[in-house]
């Protein structure tokens, strides 16, 4: 109604707002986070509206079609038994994000709780303290043999499907979390508020889960976005040697590697574009991983937060 005044915005108006002027600066002085957020932001908007974007069925073969350059009709040309490339490639990141997404926050969950319990007893001396050791031989076992081939054998005697790339990149990735978090326990656990609450009668289990590991995650949560544009790679991978997604099953990996032996024959394009988005994806991941560390870290973000004050306070005359 006429007359009527607008209420004054509440604390947590001001609050959004002011996060939001701060991520403008953020993004102004570091493009590359805004890069990052962008290239993730429109990854995954293809895989949700991928069934409303793509033009042509992904798994549908048309022998009349095949090798077709791009053009007008398809954007990003046919491959060998005449798919259309663009569909596959919109679709391909349903698959690629979602084995790469599991696979990572499913290592995250097993190393980090493993993490935080061999770093709280790591030097308590007894039973807890022999079971962690023995955790981080194992660990160190692991870590020994090269990734890749590591994760071929346990697809092959796994067997090969969607569920087992999964359980092969959490079990890779795992180690990681692991140490991450063993570090970040050993620093934190002799701090007064991890003493003030044994004092106050917590359990171990319970000062782990209430103090430690909230206290601890940053480093872990950095590491998830570059996990996950690796896991990407890894089961891009594993589908190019074939023992990752079955064909025709729209993959990145797949597509490459069924598109790879026309190259020599001047047929670029069922394996160029398919790998410019797989690099163009782990891109993205990799920069937004690298802003979270800052955000994560008070004191790398305290260095931000000052470096941006400096650049809009007014210098003296």
């Amino acid at each position: 109604m006429f007359g009527e005044t607008t209420a004054p915005a509440g604390p947590a108006a001001n609050r959004i707002r002011s996060h939001l002027r701060l991520a403008g600066r953020i993004a102004l002085a570091r493009p590359r986070y805004a890069l990052g957020y962008a290239i993730v932001s429109v990854v995954v908007l293809l895989a949700i509206f991928a069934p409303w974007i793509a033009p042509f069925n992904p798994v549908e073969a048309d022998p009349s079609h095949f090798l077709l350059p791009p053009s007008f009709n398809h954007w990003l040309g046919t491959d060998a038994v005449g798919m259309d490339i663009f569909s596959r490639l919109i679709y391909a990141p349903r698959i690629d994000l979602t084995i790469a997404i599991l696979g990572t926050l499913l290592s995250a969950v097993i190393g980090t709780g493993l993490g935080a319990w061999v770093g709280y007893y790591n030097a308590s001396g007894g039973a807890p303290a022999r079971l962690s050791y023995l955790t981080m031989r194992a660990a160190d076992v692991i870590q020994a043999f090269p990734v890749f081939v590591f994760a071929i054998a346990l697809v092959a005697s796994l067997g090969q499907s969607i569920q087992t790339v999964v359980l092969a990149i959490a079990f890779v990735n795992a180690p990681i979390y692991l140490r991450l978090m063993r570090t970040q326990v050993m620093s934190i656990r002799g701090l007064r508020f991890v003493e003030a609450s044994r004092v106050a009668g917590l359990s171990d289990w319970q000062t782990i889960r209430r103090h430690i590991i909230p206290n601890a995650m940053g480093p872990a949560f950095a590491q998830l976005s570059i996990n996950v544009g690796w896991s990407i790679l890894l089961t891009a991978g594993l589908s190019f040697v074939g023992a990752g997604v079955r064909a025709p099953t729209p993959e990145w990996g797949s597509m490459i590697a069924s598109g790879f032996q026309n190259v020599m024959t001047g047929e670029w394009w069922p394996s160029v574009f398919p790998g410019l988005a797989l690099m163009i994806t782990v891109l993205g991941f990799s920069l937004v991983g690298g802003s979270i560390e800052v955000f994560t870290d008070p004191v790398k973000m305290r260095g931000l937060v000052m470096e941006l004050e400096s650049r809009i306070r007014p210098q003296p005359q």
